[in-house]
């Protein structure tokens, strides 16, 4: 630690705020940037070394601004804060990151409004057929919230084996019993993170796969949380994902609400929780059509004979 620290002078209202409850802002600021921060009166005294010094310096004074102007500081606006400080102002909450073919971006209209569903709402439920980019482009959102420190944990579900998630039979622990089903998921947080990457962040817990069965009673705190192929959820399981979601954190929900696996299609509970949270504050809804597939063309046309058939017997999805 460096022997001259910095002392930055601020209102009190700025340094409860740089704070916070029970030190909690402050604490986060120094893990984030290896600093020792102490409030002895009338400011803020940061201690480390020059690097962590400027970086904190940068965020305390975000955030001092901010509460003078009389905002709440909830401990999210710290996250953001030393994320934009982390990766450089020029990335903006909500932007993507690069991945091993350049920059994520939306290659549609549909994938567009998705992307700001994303940025804009806790909660968002992309429904499309497959290739849409529906699952890929949550990955990517989530996984920039994890690099950016807005978020602490990316939390990645879906049924396993069907609806049912009957694992028990298969070898290995919870881990390699569901990484089978992962796969994509897994692909395009290696795509955007990095293999290195992804297996450290994984190791540290800040990634983490867990079957829709096991996130029961439990809170998801400072997580963006990604379910994945909800179509096959029944009601009673999304109502307990949905109802999972803690205190800084957000969802995407996707699934195809034409590929149900479950015995009775009429207990999917992704169509219905979209009834049922359709216009609630908070919450997104992103329909992808056939015209978002980004995959082989064959795959655009697969999807719209399928559509046809399903409109010949009367069915609407």
């Amino acid at each position: 630690m460096s022997k001259a620290p910095e002392f930055i002078p601020l209102s009190d209202i700025a340094v409860r705020a740089v704070g916070g409850a029970a030190g909690r802002h402050a604490a986060l600021i120094e893990d984030a940037f290896d600093v020792f921060i102490e409030t002895p009166g009338g400011g803020v005294s940061i201690n480390g070394d020059s690097k962590g010094r400027a970086n904190a310096k940068r965020v305390v004074e975000q955030i001092a601004e901010r509460a003078d102007q009389g905002l709440e500081i909830t401990e999210a606006d710290v996250r953001v804060a030393i994320g934009q400080v982390r990766v450089g102002r020029g990335s903006a909450p909500g932007s993507l990151p690069s991945g091993r073919r350049g920059q994520v971006a939306p290659k549609t209209p549909g994938q567009a409004r998705y992307l700001q569903a994303l940025a804009a709402c806790e909660l968002v439920f992309g429904l499309g057929p497959a290739g849409t980019g529906k699952t890929f482009l949550a990955v990517a959102h989530g996984a920039g919230m994890l690099l950016r420190g807005e978020v602490e944990r990316l939390i990645v579900s879906r049924p396993a084996v069907e609806a049912g998630e009957r694992l028990g039979f298969l070898p290995g622990d919870l881990s390699e019993k569901v990484d089978p089903y992962m796969a994509p998921v897994w692909e395009a947080l290696t795509d955007i993170l990095g293999a290195d990457q992804f297996k450290r962040r994984r190791e540290k817990g800040e990634i983490e796969v867990a079957p829709i069965a096991f996130l029961r009673g439990r809170t998801l705190n400072h997580a963006f949380v990604i379910v994945d192929e909800a179509q096959n959820t029944t009601r009673l399981q999304m109502k307990m994902v949905l109802t999972r979601l803690g205190e800084g954190s957000r969802m995407a929900v996707t699934g195809d609400p034409s590929q149900i696996d479950l015995v009775n299609s009429a207990d999917s509970g992704l169509a219905h929780a979209v009834g049922l949270l359709e216009g609630v504050k908070g919450v997104g809804v992103n329909r992808f059509t056939v015209e978002d597939v980004v995959r082989h063309p064959m795959v655009e046309r697969i999807v719209r004979a399928y559509d046809a058939d399903a409109a010949k017997r009367g069915r609407s999805i």
